[in-house]
């Protein structure tokens, strides 16, 4: 299992969290598998989906993981069963010091208060017959919580903070945008203040100018709260701004984890060398111009997953051993510490970019700088 180390120069975390640097999620060993089941009145089990099929992660106290993979591979799954939406069939989620895997829902209202999520879809997470002040008041009210100030009056703090209009709190959410949509399901999530939200592709319905909003509110906020994420999204651009670690998984499992600099520039699975080869770069001269890698076949299904390693069916570099053992999630010769990767015959790491080079597209996130900070 992966560990979360802080950054040079990290601010203390916020009073009321873990010092920064500190773990504030531990999963271990996850894992859910829906049953097939076949039968009207005597129903039978024949099969089972293997959605999320042992998958290890930690994230620190005002931290960013970023989860990312193909659809299907696990990942929204994975957000469900951290925030305890989805019983999980095996494994261990340890939340705040607590372990809240199996924690009666009757007591889940406490976890809940620091564990929120933000939705992928902006248009069916909101109730469409309650107003803007309804939606965010409602889990101050259900967890009986009363600000000073009234919770008509926190409602409308939260909607400025998310750069909304106050005055929009008796609206509903149909007259709206999806952007707006969004920032709203945003305020819903900070109503409580929590330590940690996942975030499921929260700007995947978007259009690229309104995800660059989003996800430069996301950083301000984390900032100025000391929140930390789980990041879900296909959109590895997103990710690369984002994020500090980084999660790949393929049907079910995380094949490769490492901090964003490493895995953007010294990749050692080649699921991940395939994902990063079809990220678009802001080149127009094509000097660092990348080889294309098109992977073979179909994503197999996880009704009846490959022996061994998951990925082989669609590899280059498979080889016999790869179909009879399963590679184990570990620290290679010559990766940095901290940096996991699940493969037997694993890329040879290239000469390591500096973090500078790594070029943000302004089309992206909305703003000129680099990953070292803004220009």
């Amino acid at each position: 299992m992966s560990t979360t180390q802080p950054l040079p120069g990290q601010q203390s975390a916020p009073a009321g969290q873990p010092p920064a640097g500190e773990n504030l999620l531990e999963v271990s060993g996850l894992r859910k598998h829906f049953p097939i089941r076949h039968g009207i009145v005597f129903q039978r089990q024949i099969g089972a989906v293997h959605a999320v099929d042992g998958v290890d992660f930690t994230v620190g106290a005002g931290r960013t993981l970023g989860l990312v993979g193909e659809s299907g591979c696990g990942k929204s799954t994975t957000g469900r069963l951290v925030t305890r939406l989805l019983e999980p069939t095996a494994g261990t989620v340890v939340f705040d010091g607590e372990d809240i895997t199996h924690t009666p829902v009757t007591r889940m209202k406490e976890a809940r208060r620091n564990l929120q999520m933000i939705f992928q879809d902006p248009y069916s997470s909101l109730n469409p017959r309650h107003t803007v002040g309804t939606i965010v008041e409602t889990p101050m009210r259900l967890n009986g919580i009363n600000p000073p100030q009234g919770h008509k009056r926190r409602a409308q703090e939260l909607l400025e903070t998310v750069g909304l209009n106050p005055e929009h709190y008796n609206r509903y959410p149909n007259e709206f945008s999806g952007g707006q949509r969004q920032r709203i399901g945003i305020a819903r999530a900070l109503a409580l203040k929590p330590k940690l939200i996942v975030a499921d592709e929260p700007v995947s319905a978007l259009d690229v100018s309104i995800q660059a909003q989003v996800v430069n509110l996301l950083q301000d906020l984390q900032r100025e709260f000391g929140i930390a994420f789980v990041f879900i999204a296909h959109d590895l651009a997103v990710v690369r701004h984002f994020c500090e670690r980084v999660a790949v998984m393929y049907l079910g499992k995380i094949v490769e984890i490492a901090d964003r600099q490493t895995l953007y520039t010294r990749p050692r699975h080649p699921y991940t060398h395939a994902l990063l080869s079809a990220v678009p770069e802001a080149d127009p001269d094509g000097i660092r111009r990348r080889e294309r890698i098109r992977l073979a076949g179909d994503v197999p299904s996880p009704v009846d997953p490959p022996s061994g390693c998951r990925f082989r069916t669609r590899c280059w570099k498979a080889r016999e051993r790869c179909v009879t053992e399963e590679p184990p999630l570990v620290r290679l010769g010559g990766s940095p510490d901290g940096h996991l990767t699940a493969c037997h015959f694993p890329e040879e790491p290239t000469i390591e970019a500096r973090e500078e080079d790594i070029v943000l597209d302004p089309a992206v996130t909305g703003r000129e700088e680099t990953a070292a900070g803004t220009a």
